[in-house]
């Protein structure tokens, strides 16, 4: 689950890591009261409006309204309505965006943490991620921290350093250290920031997260390490024993057809292709989606309906798939062992009821327990459905209903 970055500050500032200071608001009037606020507690003069999608990249994104960036600096309070204005209700388009961007519903307005008249801060980069193939966690960091840190990335890679967490262990302060020393601190800086990353690692254990990603980083001109930028990807398996956190989660910033699926009970991911899949259980599914593509076609979906599935999941299921308007053919492949063949044909034969017509033909393979059963109901349906018994035969009617 992906959190917005004044979500991801929070929880920061409960593990004790610094963070620039700032409130969230949903329109143009709240947006000058936080500012005001915000003045009278930190006096500060300088505001920062930033644009809460999910998604990197909004200091350089453009909103396609008005031409605004997505991170924009007000110099008075006076400029905080205008500035908002410009941003709020406006679909903000980024690197990590379609081209039709993201519509921005709250800005983050925050203290100026780049002091006017001050000598000049570093700005760094660092993450908490796992490293799936060594099995450990690592924290990734750079001096080169900034918004164009996957140029760094690729041009220059040995920028970039990575710190392997040992999990029996933990963090230990030499690493905290030797991450200090590797991005050139000293003295007050120098401490800060090995009490900054030891919290931020903190932070990204305890809340049971995939990803912490601030950046910047940044060292003021008196040598405070602020995050002035929150990135947070939590582990929605781990979601259950965080009640709090799970009730971050923001449905506006996630596909409508992700959030039905997962509220009907069903795994579903959307891709390119032409063809809709239905499978029960994660390896079919990616066999299918094999077959699909060796048999000249393009999966359009993801879809597991479980091994639980009964005839409303597999409605539901159909009228999912058939909203992608380009998709061509749906095939159904449900190997019965948990879940009945005839169960799932009985879906499909409500759905086609239900749903008045299907528009694109329907290839249905069903094997396993009742699959005799379930062959006789489709049968008997008078439904234009095309049979398959093998998966390779139930590819070949995909490739040719394509073709035709």
């Amino acid at each position: 689950m992906n959190l917005h970055e004044y979500q991801g500050k929070s929880i920061l500032e409960k593990y004790g890591v610094a963070i620039q200071r700032g409130m969230v608001a949903e329109n143009t009037k709240a947006a000058t009261e936080v500012a005001r606020k915000l003045q009278e507690d930190t006096g500060t003069g300088w505001f920062v409006v930033k644009a809460q999608i999910h998604a990197g990249g909004r200091g350089k994104g453009v909103v396609t309204e008005t031409g605004s960036h997505g991170v924009v600096l007000a110099k008075s309070l006076e400029e905080v309505p205008e500035k908002a204005a410009a941003i709020l209700g406006g679909h903000l388009v980024t690197k990590q965006t379609n081209t039709q961007g993201k519509k921005v519903n709250k800005v983050l307005i925050a203290e100026d943490v780049y002091y006017p008249g001050a000598s000049e801060p570093s700005e760094f980069y660092m993450s908490v991620l796992l490293d799936r193939a060594r099995g450990r966690n690592i924290i990734m960091y750079s001096t080169e921290g900034g918004m164009n840190i996957e140029e760094v990335a690729e041009a220059t890679p040995h920028l970039i350093f990575k710190e392997e967490i040992d999990p029996s262990q933990g963090l230990l302060g030499f690493q905290c250290r030797r991450i200090a020393f590797n991005l050139g601190l000293s003295g007050k800086a120098f401490k800060e920031m090995t009490r900054f990353v030891y919290a931020l690692y903190s932070a990204y254990e305890g809340c049971d997260a995939s990803m912490f990603e601030i950046n910047p980083v940044l060292k003021t001109s008196d040598d405070r390490i602020i995050a002035v930028d929150s990135k947070v990807t939590l582990d929605d398996n781990a979601l259950f024993r965080h009640k709090n956190y799970a009730a971050m989660r923001d449905i506006t910033e996630e596909d409508p057809m992700d959030v039905e699926a997962g509220q009907a009970g069903l795994n579903y991911v959307n891709l390119d292709g032409n063809v809709g899949c239905m499978v029960n259980g994660a390896g079919l599914a990616m066999a299918t989606m094999d077959i699909i593509k060796l048999s000249g076609g393009n999966p359009a979906n993801f879809l597991d309906v479980g091994g639980t599935a009964d005839a409303e999941r597999v409605e539901k299921a159909f009228r999912i798939i058939l909203r992608d308007e380009n998709v061509e053919a749906i095939l159904v492949n449900i190997f019965g062992g948990i879940v009945r063949c005839d169960r799932v044909a009985q879906g499909v034969v409500d759905a086609y009821k239900n749903i008045g017509n299907i528009p694109v033909p329907v290839i249905v393979r069903l094997q396993g327990t009742n699959a005799e059963e379930a062959k006789q109901l489709i049968d008997e349906s008078g439904l234009e459905v095309h049979s398959a018994i093998v998966l390779q035969e139930a590819a070949d009617q995909v490739a040719a209903v394509l073709q035709a």
